[in-house]
């Protein structure tokens, strides 16, 4: 997953606002899930550590602890083995662009 169609957000509330998006875009998969055929096979085990991480990474933004970084988010690896199932992958692959490249000040 290279580098995204959708813009990175230009303030760190919009940043905030798609890692939320994120979270409850996870939270909706899982539920969706509880309503599908059991999944034998665990191909939505990747769900709970996603949301894991999305929930850090929140929570580092509301501690303070949060920094940019050039290095790719922990999830990404989540992501790229498990696209087929991810309806949100973009999404979270503007979220991992904005963490490695800052927000996007020069479209403000």
């Amino acid at each position: 997953m290279t580098s995204s169609s959708k813009q990175r957000p230009t303030t760190a509330e919009a940043y905030v606002r798609l890692i939320d998006q994120a979270i409850v875009e996870v939270q909706e998969l899982r539920a969706s899930m509880d309503y599908d055929v059991e999944d034998e096979g665990g191909s939505m085990a990747f769900l709970e550590p996603l949301e894991r991480d999305l929930t850090r990474l929140r929570q580092s933004m509301r501690d303070g602890s949060y920094f940019f970084h050039k290095d790719e988010l922990p999830f990404m690896v989540l992501v790229r083995r498990n696209l087929r199932h991810i309806p949100f992958a973009q999404l979270l692959a503007v979220i991992d662009e904005t963490h490695r490249l800052g927000l996007d000040i020069d479209r403000a």
